[in-house]
């Protein structure tokens, strides 16, 4: 494993971290003994940080990752998360408190490493209803009794070291809105070969999708780092996917025939020279992309079992893609993956 340093900060985390959410269903669906084991053999191959959030199973992966954790008498680096709804609007910051002590008690210690607001900032009020929360107003953020007040009251009491928040897309000004408050030590951020708009300039041509503004350049310009999200673009970004095949029975299903995914797969179909070029998986090939930009701190395993584990953890050390090879990205992206 290799490691990076946290944009500004002393915290150095390994450039895999271990995601807990219900994507990949391990910390959710998986029985104990899985769990225990999956996460035992991260630590041994050197993962020092766990993202975590209440969203993910109402609080079960939080409350797995913390018997896990207690088990195994191992403290990682453990981030967790506040979602902000609609009933939490008249006291976002009260809300964020309460989350986060909730949180606290679940994880079972005392204060968490990093804690991020799940909500994306957005430049005009979203329409939250029932769970939604994907994204905050950002006068929500900024405003007095906001979600930043309440951040502050946790890193004044030493419940949070280090706090952060989601990037959704579309969401470039408002990203660097908060960035520019010199509040924040990390963002996530989705970052995938098959839309790479976070860490660049949108290629002309390409149509991916929500626009992510490089946001990556942006928040390393202002002394923060960054964990990728859904690096593997919700599975699709496997040998498996391109093959067919039905996901891991602990991962989140996909309606493998809607045309969104058999656009995504017939996408990364197209990108399996990558993984032939460099002798890696497809999914190797793809964290490997993630882990060149020098504005990412780590990319965010999920992992439905141990094979999994052991297929993105070797990728730390492995060579970046030559320059025939990003010349060939680069013009798929401008060909819109030759469509």
């Amino acid at each position: 494993m290799q490691y990076r340093r946290l944009g500004g900060t002393d915290v150095s985390i390994s450039e895999i971290g271990f995601g807990c959410g219900g994507n990949a269903g391990l910390m959710l669906r998986g029985t104990p003994r899985e769990q225990t084991a999956v996460v035992a053999r991260a630590l041994e191959l050197g993962i020092n940080y766990f993202d975590n959030a209440p969203d993910y199973g109402n609080g079960v992966a939080e409350e797995n990752l913390g018997r896990v954790l207690r088990e195994l008498k191992h403290r990682p680096l453990l981030n967790s998360k506040v979602e902000v709804r609609a009933e939490n609007l008249d006291d976002i910051a009260g809300h964020v408190v309460r989350s986060t002590e909730a949180s606290l008690k679940r994880l079972g210690v005392d204060t968490l490493d990093v804690l991020q607001i799940h909500n994306g900032p957005a430049a005009q009020k979203p329409n939250l209803e029932g769970p939604v929360y994907t994204q905050l107003w950002i006068e929500d953020f900024l405003r007095p009794g906001g979600a930043i007040e309440g951040l502050q009251r946790l890193l004044r009491d030493g419940k949070a070291r280090h706090v952060g928040f989601i990037c959704r897309g579309e969401d470039g000004a408002q990203v660097r809105q908060l960035l520019d408050t010199k509040l924040f030590s990390i963002i996530n951020t989705p970052y995938t070969l098959l839309n790479p708009t976070a860490g660049m300039t949108k290629p002309p041509g390409l149509e991916a999708g929500r626009d992510f503004g490089d946001v990556l350049t942006a928040a390393k310009q202002r002394g923060a780092g960054a964990a990728i999200y859904s690096p593997l673009a919700g599975g699709f970004l496997t040998d498996a996917a391109i093959a067919g095949e039905e996901r891991h029975a602990l991962a989140r299903k996909q309606d493998l025939q809607a045309d969104s995914a058999r656009r995504s797969r017939e996408r990364a179909r197209k990108l399996r020279f990558l993984a032939d070029a460099t002798g890696m998986s497809l999914a190797q090939a793809a964290i490997r992309f993630v882990l060149m930009h020098d504005g990412v701190t780590m990319a965010l395993g999920g992992f439905s079992d141990m094979d999994q584990l052991e297929e993105i953890a070797a990728v730390p050390g492995k060579p970046p893609f030559t320059a025939d090879d990003m010349a060939r990205l680069d013009a798929l992206w401008r060909s819109n993956f030759g469509d």
